[in-house]
């Protein structure tokens, strides 16, 4: 539908690939994130559309079907969830926050376990609320911070507006602002400084041997 209305636009995502772009807009999309929950009936799975335009993404959708909210948000334009206007939250210290992971297995895995291991045992809550519904937690106020230890674009592109139009921030583990980096985290503005500070002394300290 997209492509018959955009003839020229480009297209990126995990199962079709890359369709180079002539207009300089490009649709970053995911049918199924959280493939996991969708297979095993739990709700918390999203469909990812994504509009960057000049390597900027500009718009943002993020469809759960089964739990019958639809978030979005342009940028300039403010966040929602279904036609209500959402918000981060104000909490602005780690002990009455809510954390958010996909899964800690994957985070040993990939040896990223910081900053996620210093904060863990200081947040209020630590939850595997994860994929891109964890994101959209923090969008909407309901969390604080969330963590993504490995990102693809299309897994990321849609959130980026959401978050950041919801008054939050989004950045990958070297602390950039980016969909194209290592790892993803969202956080609510209060907190994205101190996330960011964990960040830092995590690059600072010399790799552990395995």
């Amino acid at each position: 539908v997209i492509k018959s209305a955009f003839p020229k636009d480009g297209f990126l995502g995990e199962e079709f690939g890359e369709i180079k772009s002539k207009s300089g807009r490009r649709w970053i999309i995911d049918p199924i994130d959280g493939t996991k929950s969708f297979i095993h009936g739990v709700p918390m799975y999203g469909v990812m559309i994504g509009l960057e335009v000049e390597k900027f993404v500009q718009v943002g959708v993020v469809n759960f079907p089964a739990l019958g909210e639809i978030f979005y948000a342009e940028c300039g334009s403010g966040a929602y969830c279904n036609l209500q206007r959402i918000t981060v939250s104000a909490i602005d210290t780690i002990s009455d926050a809510t954390l958010c992971i996909t899964s800690e297995k994957n985070l040993r895995e990939t040896d990223t376990l910081s900053p996620y291991t210093a904060l863990k045992d200081r947040a209020l809550l630590t939850r595997t609320w994860g994929d891109c519904y964890g994101h959209c937690l923090v969008a909407a106020g309901r969390a604080e911070i969330m963590i993504d230890p490995v990102m693809n674009p299309w897994d990321c592109a849609a959130l980026v507006p959401i978050v950041e139009e919801a008054g939050g921030r989004c950045f990958d583990h070297h602390g950039e602002p980016t969909i194209y980096g290592k790892g993803f985290i969202s956080t609510n503005a209060a907190l994205a400084p101190v996330v960011m500070e964990q960040l830092k002394s995590t690059l600072a300290k010399p790799k552990r041997k395995i």
